[in-house]
């Protein structure tokens, strides 16, 4: 199992090497059906459960996608943990998850 935090070290545990930045990203668009709901219920106020939903599901997504590049570097962590966001263009936006891939030293 993988170790995931947002802090530089892993308590109780020693890093034996840094590998390299593990990194997951996905792109996603908004849809029609979305915004026709999103639009009727920004004129009422409060949480558009729909985008909360569909940024969820990225953000996931980019986890599991640094996770298995983490994996590929065979790390048994992933340090240092940050998330940003970017838009591609109109209606489009990029999550990515990053972080520093790390080999821990075994537990004697």
């Amino acid at each position: 199992m993988m170790i995931i935090t947002t802090i530089d070290y892993i308590p109780g545990r020693e890093i034996e090497e840094i590998l390299d930045i593990a990194r997951g990203s996905t792109v996603r668009a908004r849809n029609i059906g979305r915004d026709i709901s999103a639009v009727f219920k920004s004129i009422g106020g409060g949480e558009i459960s729909e985008y909360t939903n569909l940024m969820a599901s990225a953000r996931e997504q980019a986890i599991n996608r640094m996770i298995a590049d983490a994996e590929e570097l065979e790390a048994d962590a992933i340090i240092n943990v940050r998330f940003t966001t970017a838009s591609v263009m109109q209606g489009m936006s990029e999550i990515l998850a990053y972080g520093t891939a790390v080999r821990l030293k075994d537990l004697v």
